[in-house]
């Protein structure tokens, strides 16, 4: 391992307990090193700004920070095992490139605000990433809801057939959740785009950084101005991020449950392409919808992470080194929540609905509410029409493309109110 930062007279270095300290930091920090790296850029800017840094050093600073973000994209250079973290890794090539000119890079900042602002840089970006997805999950389902509004299908409640519906209708509720999805991920982003550094250890330092412009130039909303809450926020942001990826992974999650029931034999309602399936080890009759199922589980994982982190965050006020083990958590949460969520665009587009199974399970008792609402009309109080509809001698195979027209409430088959989704959609992937 490189000389520590914090290395000094009168420290002993035992390396087991290093290796301990610094955990799987090496490997995480792997995801947020070029926005370190970025970060590191312009807080060198802005020591320039304020006579810390002469142009001269802060241009050759400004080469190799650039030099190495390049290297790191091309994978031609990793973290490894030679460094404590990925902050160790930056300073440890200024310095070895540019002798004392690198030792100046950290004057005014601490590896605190360093791990704030590449984490809160990375979440930006994936926020970004999360509103994109649900923005094209939405879309598919907006289009096939306009397409199949007057598409017949058992409505269910409680696993029960209930009344005729579309598949237009169960599409809308799908686009509507995801609008709703997608808005939340930019609202959350909105609420976490605020720069943390120039904070250093929670406290300020004795330097007027140019913090504002700093921020402006990483492209930051605010500042967050009070140092002591930019490590109070901690953890909290990132369960705010995975709290906006756990929303639409709930979504996914009963979307999954659907098509893991439309696709039985006893449903048959749902034809899946076959590269969303696989087969048994044994059973050489079996297709297997494993990729549904994964979905349907995706929710987990986010779940936990965001209560791992929770329970690191019994901590008062200040920076703690159990801080450390909340980059873990967001990182595998997030990470796996776009991963599920970037299958299901083009699994919404594939999907193939057997129209022949749809209506044959549609019955005659479907069509019960729709007799009672029309006695209803009729000048019959509600509740007697309730109950003259209830019997079953009045039942009779129906006209469902008729019923879902008649379902003119606005939102309904009849009357869908799409526009309106639409034009929420257009707002947010704007």
């Amino acid at each position: 391992m490189s000389t520590l930062l914090w290395q000094k007279d009168g420290v002993e270095i035992d390396a087991r307990i290093q290796r301990f300290l610094a955990g799987d930091d090496v490997v995480l920090d792997r995801e947020f090193l070029r926005y370190d790296i970025r970060a590191s850029r312009e807080h060198a800017r802005g020591l320039a700004a304020i006579g810390i840094l002469s142009a001269e050093e802060f241009a050759r600073i400004d080469g190799v920070l650039s030099r190495l973000d390049g290297d790191v994209e091309a994978g031609r250079f990793v973290l490894d095992e030679r460094y404590e973290d990925g902050h160790s890794a930056i300073e440890a090539v200024l310095i070895e490139e540019l002798g004392d000119t690198g030792r100046r890079i950290h004057t005014g900042r601490s590896r605190n605000d360093q791990v704030l602002v590449a984490t809160r840089l990375w979440l930006l970006d994936r926020l970004d990433a999360l509103r994109a997805l649900c923005v094209d999950c939405a879309r598919v389902a907006l289009d096939r809801a306009a397409d199949e509004m007057l598409q017949p299908m058992p409505g269910y409640t409680h696993l029960q057939r209930a009344v005729v519906s579309s598949t237009g209708a169960w599409w809308a509720a799908w686009a509507e959740a995801f609008v709703d999805n997608a808005w939340r991920a930019r609202q959350t982003r909105e609420w976490i785009d605020a720069d943390p550094l120039g904070t250093a250890a929670g406290y300020g330092i004795n330097l007027p950084l140019p913090r504002e412009a700093t921020g402006r130039a990483l492209g930051f909303g605010r500042m967050q101005a009070s140092p002591g809450y930019a490590q109070l926020s901690r953890g909290k942001f990132e369960m705010a991020a995975l709290e906006a990826v756990g929303a639409a992974l709930l979504d996914v999650r009963r979307l999954a449950w659907d098509l893991s029931l439309f696709t039985t034999s006893e449903f048959g309602f749902v034809r899946m392409p076959a590269r969303y399936v696989t087969g048994s080890s044994i059973m050489p009759n079996k297709r297997n919808p494993d990729a549904i199922e994964l979905l349907r589980a995706s929710y987990a994982p986010v779940a936990a992470a965001r209560a791992e982190i929770e329970q690191v965050l019994s901590l008062p006020s200040g920076y703690h080194r159990d801080l450390q083990f909340t980059k873990g958590p967001v990182v595998r949460g997030i990470e796996h929540g776009l991963a599920a969520l970037a299958l299901l665009p083009e699994l919404l587009r594939s999907l193939e609905w057997r129209v022949e199974a749809l209506d044959a399970a549609l019955e005659p008792s479907m069509y019960a509410t729709d007799l009672a609402i029309d006695l209803a009309r009729q000048g019959i109080p509600f509740r007697e029409a309730y109950v003259q509809a209830a019997d079953p001698a009045r039942w009779a195979a129906g006209d469902a493309v008729g019923s879902l027209r008649a379902r003119v409430s606005p939102g309904a088959p009849g009357a869908p109110a799409l526009d309106a989704v639409r034009a929420r959609l257009d707002a947010i992937a704007s």
